[in-house]
């Protein structure tokens, strides 16, 4: 079980702190609304040697203790990137989504998606909102993402979560149950996945343009050596 400790932010700009124990993490794969787009990320996958899923969307179930609020997180080696993804956390006042990252070790998925996500921290913000304020208009949220390395930060995803299956569909398909969560896919890489060397970041951001909020993390990687 993890605590993970929330500042929820309503409507209204207002905020109160939330502490949730976790005790379940599921993360949503082959997410994809469009085809075409879901074929696109198996296709940048496939160049890292990503076999492709038997089915889409697949859930894969992995422990929540890998959720972490923390500005720098440990990996092993280079190989490693995150994936901006929305994350439903099935709270005891209600269901609550933040933004969070899907990071996964790139060289261990070639030969197992799911163990390559079970060895990777998944860092999640600290700032969420309630899910029945955003769900009326989940389809106009937009997610986004910006690599920094070597001194530079560029785009590294943007687009409207329109593109992948709306949260509604991944509930009835995987239902929360109390003290779960969900990641709940992704979007295309813009430039190709590269790993994140050490000293690299990632900022995520999810935008609510109607209400206009944003919310936002960002975390660093440390590459911790590769002992043979």
């Amino acid at each position: 079980m993890q605590q993970l400790s929330f500042n929820v932010v309503d409507r209204a700009g207002q905020s109160r702190a939330e502490r949730v124990e976790v005790s379940r993490l599921t993360i949503a794969g082959w997410a994809g609304r469009d085809q075409a787009a879901i074929e696109h990320h198996i296709a940048e996958l496939a160049e890292l040697g990503v076999k492709r899923p038997s089915t889409t969307p697949c859930f894969y179930r992995l422990g929540a203790e890998l959720l972490t609020q923390a500005e720098q997180i440990d990996v092993v080696g280079a190989k490693s990137s995150g994936e901006a993804e929305c994350v439903l956390v099935q709270a005891n006042t209600g269901l609550l989504v933040t933004i969070g990252s899907d990071h996964t070790d790139r060289e261990v998925e070639a030969y197992g998606v799911t163990v390559s996500k079970q060895v990777c921290p998944k860092p999640l913000a600290r700032d969420a909102w309630r899910f029945d304020e955003v769900a009326g208009h989940w389809d106009q949220l937009e997610l986004r993402a910006y690599a920094l390395a070597n001194g530079e930060r560029r785009v590294y995803q943007q687009g409207s979560v329109a593109s992948l299956l709306p949260a509604a569909d991944l509930l009835a398909r995987a239902p929360l149950a109390q003290r779960a969560a969900m990641f709940c896919g992704t979007l295309a890489v813009q430039g190709g996945i590269v790993g994140m060397a050490d000293g690299d970041a990632l900022e995520l951001e999810l935008h609510d343009p109607i209400l206009n909020r944003t919310l936002r993390h960002a975390y660093r990687v440390r590459a911790l050596p590769i002992v043979e």
